[in-house]
């Protein structure tokens, strides 16, 4: 058969399948992570950006996680797309997906960089960027040069999975490690030795993604297990359909991610005004910096968790397809036991050496409030990340089950009604304490409803 090559992800064990998979997948989502921490750290020691800049690295962020939640949801569906099909034996099915799904984030990219030139200003302001002039002039800067690199950071970000199942999870891994290892060269020579700021840190980020997504299109070209024809790449609405409602749970994660983040930045901009310490203009801008930070490391995390559980994606759906019960089972598992190791460490990081986090982000420029809150932030903020990890693996590992319905249902529960309901209510009783609360309070509660799920997927494993 054409896909014969694939079949081993039926015969192989499960541990050393998720090590193949997971590792290069857990190192291309870190270092994409990086793109935004790294700027974020130089931004924060350059004397003449400090919190300010910081904060505006903040409220631009949840705008590339749109572009991120559009890519991905191309992205992620059409990689369980092709490894279901590629389980029934189905490579010309596989193809045209990948075909189509290159153009729709083509197309997407392009438009989404077209709305944020044109609507900037407002968008800016709707993600906190007017807690103070400063602020507001750094992440206009800062927005605009990000904006102009939308399209290649989609395109790397959706073939990133692609080139997954097509078995190449290496060269997924090397691809974005390219951009980001450039990122990391260029930030420090535009920002401390040429003096761009905000601008600097921009286009060294952008001029990192372009590397990736020229990758990505090498790769396209050389294809080893599906190989698009050009045939391929015309518009299949029926088969795009199918493939966008599989990756539909990963882009609902991200974009209530956004709600979540609009929510948290807003929340923080009206009660810092309240508080008696950050009322004060030369200290508005510490607590959506801080938060940043705090979110920051979180990312680092949930790339370990999203990277494990996206890289069983390929092994999961290749056994679905195949009808092979127990391997799922004993998949589920080893996955959940991992993630739920990943969260037990990282808190031992936050709880015990909130201090040395917040010295890496510039703490030695700023005044003691911002340290303090620092601390305050990442103890309280992240102090129920294993329930976290535990559900961020749930999510995926059901849409890669096929179970799409589930998964966005549990995705947009924590996201939507406790992310955004929480960060908007428990800060009117206890001001800007209540939004750090807000994070642990919804990871408890959303974990309370993957159990039940988790406990439904074993017995249908069983049968």
């Amino acid at each position: 058969m054409e896909n014969s090559n694939n079949q081993f992800l039926g015969t192989e064990s499960i541990g050393k399948l998720m090590r193949k998979y997971a590792i290069p997948c857990i190192i291309s989502l870190l270092v994409g992570a990086l793109y935004n921490i790294v700027d974020q750290i130089f931004i924060a020691n350059a004397s003449y950006l400090g919190s300010y800049g910081n904060a505006a690295n903040t409220v631009v962020f949840p705008l590339t996680v749109i572009a991120l939640a559009i890519a991905v949801m191309i992205g992620d569906g059409c990689c369980a797309f092709v490894s279901l099909s590629l389980g029934k034996e189905e490579v010309q099915t596989a193809r045209k997906s990948v075909g189509n799904s290159v153009v729709a984030v083509v197309v997407s990219g392009l438009l989404l960089c077209v709305v944020y030139l044109v609507f900037s200003n407002g968008i800016i302001a709707m993600f906190g960027g007017t807690v103070n002039e400063e602020t507001f002039r750094h992440s206009k800067e800062y927005f605009f040069y990000i904006t102009l690199g939308i399209p290649f950071y989609m395109f790397g970000q959706a073939m990133n999975p692609i080139i997954r199942a097509d078995g190449s999870p290496k060269f997924a891994m090397v691809s974005t490690l390219a951009g980001a290892v450039a990122n990391i060269i260029l930030d420090p020579i535009f920002i401390f030795g040429c003096k761009w700021g905000m601008m600097g840190a921009a286009v060294a980020t952008v001029i990192g993604q372009v590397l990736t997504a020229v990758l990505a299109v090498w790769y396209l070209c050389h294809m080893k297990l599906i190989k698009p024809e050009k045939a391929d790449y015309k518009w299949n609405g029926t088969i795009l359909k199918k493939s966008l409602i599989l990756g539909i749970t990963s882009f609902l994660s991200q974009i209530s991610r956004v709600a979540a983040m609009a929510a948290i930045n807003n929340m923080i901009r009206k009660y810092s005004a309240l508080d008696p310490v950050f009322c004060q203009e030369q200290y508005a801008q510490i607590p959506m910096a801080v938060v940043g930070i705090v979110m920051k490391f979180f990312q680092i995390v949930i790339s370990i968790v999203v990277g494990m559980a996206a890289g069983c994606i390929p092994i999961a759906g290749y056994n679905v397809g195949a009808g092979l019960k127990s391997r799922i089972r004993q998949l589920f598992s080893k996955l959940l036991t991992a993630e739920a190791a990943v969260g037990a460490v990282a808190l031992l990081i936050v709880e015990l050496l909130p201090k040395q986090l917040i010295q890496i982000f510039g703490a030695a420029n700023e005044s003691a409030y911002y340290t303090d809150f620092a601390v305050k932030a990442f103890r309280i903020y992240l102090c129920m990340m294993v329930f976290a990890c535990v559900n961020k693996a749930t999510f995926i590992f059901l849409q890669a089950m096929g179970k799409a319905a589930e998964s966005t249902v549990l995705s947009m529960v924590r996201e939507i009604v406790f992310g955004v309901g929480f960060a908007i209510l428990l800060p009117l009783f206890w001001g800007l304490d209540g939004v750090l609360y807000s994070m642990p309070v919804s990871d408890v509660l959303t974990f309370l409803i993957a159990v039940v799920l988790i406990r439904s997927t074993y017995r249908e494993l069983a049968e």
